[in-house]
């Protein structure tokens, strides 16, 4: 905990949100969200998309998301809103483009519940088969659902404990993968320059395509910021947890998929993609390692649905506020929990219907076409609104201002457009979906949308 915010915990925003979150907070939702686990449901299908190079695919992905983090850092200063991406887009390049923004992200953070719920009932199926897969669906998603209408509070409570069994699953599976490596082909193997690249099958577009899908790892750091008025002291701590957040993931993704690509080289032979980690854990700790994997990615698949349910009610809320969402349904706040409870279930029916409809695959490419929109649209909005409307250019505001965000949008820009077909296709139908609504909203683009009055 910080020092000094106790002082203050427990006080509400204007908007009935109670500010109780402290830095250390924000930390564990931001790696619960991401998980330490991140890359063991996506290992198999980033190792098979781009032709071995896992590891290199990580180390791509976090210059994106690295340069995004400071752009994250720097709007989460000038507008501490629980809008996140939807109020620095709105607020910095125009509430048009804003509504746009918000809309991709409802995507993106739909689809973080959903696709945990997804695979935290396939493994619970694979490991409890006797129990049909779409009762562990509604189960999952009831049990997300509970805590987080009872209080952000009890989130956290629930996400400490979490991130501490995840962690320990991922240092017991490095310890193990490294033993197994050094017992088989002994200890200077585990620095074998293989593992990070294989001359014979690097490729430019499969290299971004496994980077796309390795962004997933990271994708979730950008909900820290929907917490804004969730948290005690939203200027200093948003933006030093989003980057260090951001830092660590990508430490613990590069380490567990190295070592996993020496436990088992030969991509071609993994019995499911979708599943390989289970079997990459079983050859390198046994029956033990395996069971506890299984175990963990349970864990992992309730923590991240509960943190990324938590962020989509709050991007919601933000939206109903503005009334550019019905504001009876999305800005309601329950007078004793203090959480946007309608909002809330809004989530929870969605994704208990998406689970039950759209397979984890196609759930992972899709979430990461609208987290790119988001991810480019704020670097933007930082040169905007730093460089353009504040003058600061000199000095190292030309870096924090131009250059960093300058190298983020096109980073991102250029892994977006390698995403697959089949994302690119049906993200640009939502963005369509959105537009319309917008016109139609908007009586054809001649009305701001944050001056729409809903019925109450």
């Amino acid at each position: 905990m910080t020092g000094s915010s106790s002082a203050v915990s427990g006080q509400q925003t204007g908007s009935g949100i109670k500010r109780v979150l402290t830095r250390r907070d924000l930390i564990f939702f931001g790696l619960v969200i991401l998980t330490p686990t991140a890359p063991y449901p996506v290992y198999g299908i980033i190792q098979q998309v781009s032709w071995g190079h896992a590891a290199l695919s990580y180390l791509v992905a976090m210059v994106a998301m690295l340069f995004t983090a400071a752009s994250y850092a720097r709007m989460a200063v000038a507008y501490p809103s629980a809008g996140s991406t939807y109020t620095y887009v709105q607020q910095t390049i125009g509430p048009f483009i804003g509504f746009l923004a918000g809309w991709a992200m409802i995507l993106d953070y739909f689809l973080i519940p959903l696709e945990s719920v997804i695979y935290a009932a396939i493994t619970a199926a694979r490991l409890l088969p006797a129990i049909p897969y779409f009762a562990w669906v509604f189960l999952f998603t009831a049990a997300v659902t509970l805590v987080n209408v009872r209080g952000i509070r009890l989130m956290a409570c629930a996400n400490t404990a979490m991130m501490i069994v995840m962690t320990g699953c991922a240092l017991l599976f490095i310890g193990f993968a490294v033993h197994n490596v050094a017992v088989r082909f002994g200890i200077a193997y585990i620095f074998s320059p293989r593992a990070l690249v294989q001359s014979e099958s690097l490729a430019l577009q499969p290299l971004m395509l496994g980077a796309g899908i390795a962004t997933l790892s990271y994708i979730g750091f950008d909900a820290i910021s929907t917490l804004a008025e969730d948290t005690i002291d939203p200027r200093r701590d948003i933006g030093f947890s989003t980057i260090f957040v951001c830092v660590l993931q990508t430490l613990i993704c590069v380490l567990t998929v190295y070592l996993a690509s020496l436990v088992w080289s030969n991509y071609h032979s993994f019995p499911e993609a979708e599943t390989a980690i289970l079997d990459i854990g079983r050859r390198a700790g046994g029956a033990f390692l395996f069971a506890l994997i299984t175990f963990v990615l349970l864990v992992a698949g309730l923590a991240s649905a509960l943190t990324g349910q938590a962020g989509v009610s709050r991007l919601l809320f933000a939206m109903g506020r503005d009334r550019v969402i019905p504001a009876s349904v999305f800005s309601y706040i329950h007078p004793r929990h203090g959480t946007p409870t309608r909002a809330i279930w809004v989530v929870s029916g969605l994704t208990l219907t998406g689970a039950l409809f759209i397979r984890f695959q196609s759930a992972v490419e899709l979430l990461n076409f609208g987290a790119f929109v988001g991810f480019i649209l704020v670097n933007v909005s930082v040169i905007y609104h730093y460089f353009i409307r504040l003058h600061l250019r000199k000095g190292k505001y030309l870096l924090e201002n131009l250059f960093v965000p300058l190298c983020g949008a096109s980073v991102c820009c250029y892994v977006w457009m390698n995403l697959s077909d089949k994302a690119k296709v049906m993200g640009f139908l939502w963005l369509g979906i959105g537009g319309v609504y917008l016109c139609v909203l908007t009586r054809g683009f001649r009305r701001v949308p944050t001056k729409l009055e809903f019925e109450r």
